[in-house]
């Protein structure tokens, strides 16, 4: 009787192989994970060459899974349908046109080898309902107001585009700072390069030097002698038997940072303990 080699290893020795690594799938017929895109076979008897003869069959295409879109609109939907984030509303309306660009261009970015990357488009449309919705609870306006005030017309490589675009002045002839939702192409740059490493250690300015240089407090809207408000953990703000959180600790845990940039009198009250009555640890 033929025994499994397996048998005789111990358990310590024994291998457990990921399905989705080693999976075996017909080119054909089925898709392969590859790097977070899916590996096909092309075919399509319409594309054809200067010659009349068919040029894509039997080559290989990198395609952004559907599975990947859905699950990333699921964060900007309920029931199906767009919908405003309303931990976001009590951000400045730079620094919530600033997160929805960052959060789009990632995902747009890496899967520009992809020949259908065109199917973005549905994530993009999600995210920009959502976020004139998040724009609009903030500013007690409806939809068509946002698009009044905030659309604008830029000039890009692929030519003029609609934009939602916000300008925050700063004074000592300080450069303005600008905040812009669209103007993302999603054509497909077959001359991308994958890179799967480890991003450098910068990569931009920060979400927090964004804030700063927004220069303006988050709680009550000065510009005068802005500071950072730190806490030791996120747990802190959700002590159990704590009376009603007051709007600074809302702020906080809501956007599950660390930070808050506060002017210098609101940064004095919350140490003074005179914003809840009790002064938060750090």
């Amino acid at each position: 009787m033929k025994r499994q080699l397996g048998n005789f290893l111990p358990d310590s020795l024994k291998l457990t192989l990921s399905q989705e690594k080693t999976l075996i799938t017909h080119a054909r017929t089925q898709a392969a994970r590859f790097l977070g895109y899916n590996l096909v076979v092309l075919h399509n008897d319409q594309k054809r060459d200067k010659r009349g003869h068919r040029s894509i069959n039997g080559q290989i295409g990198l395609h952004v899974p559907v599975e990947v879109i859905k699950a990333k609109c699921t964060l900007y939907q309920k029931n199906g349908k767009p919908v405003q984030r309303k931990e976001r509303t009590n951000d400045t309306v730079y620094s919530i046109i600033c997160q929805y660009p960052q959060e789009f261009r990632g995902r747009a970015e890496y899967y520009q080898r992809a020949v259908n990357r065109y199917q973005l488009n549905r994530l993009k449309w999600v995210m920009e309902r959502s976020l004139v919705a998040t724009l609009a609870h903030k500013l007690r306006i409806s939809i068509s107001k946002v698009y009044h005030r905030y659309e604008t017309t830029i000039e890009t490589p692929d030519g003029p585009r609609k934009v939602l675009q916000v300008t925050v002045e700063r004074e000592g002839g300080k450069k303005p700072l600008v905040a812009r939702w669209g103007g993302i192409s999603l054509a497909r740059n077959t001359k991308a390069i994958l890179d799967d490493s480890i991003a450098p250690t910068w990569a931009g300015r920060s979400e927090l030097e964004k804030r700063l240089l927004a220069d303006i407090c988050e709680l009550c809207g000065s510009r005068e002698h802005v500071e950072v408000h730190h806490i030791r953990a996120l747990k802190d703000l959700e002590r159990k038997g704590q009376a009603a959180r007051p709007r600074w600790v809302q702020i906080m845990a809501a956007r599950r940072r660390k930070t808050l940039v506060a002017c210098r009198k609101c940064h004095h009250d919350i140490h003074a303990g005179r914003a809840d009555g009790r002064r938060q640890r750090e």
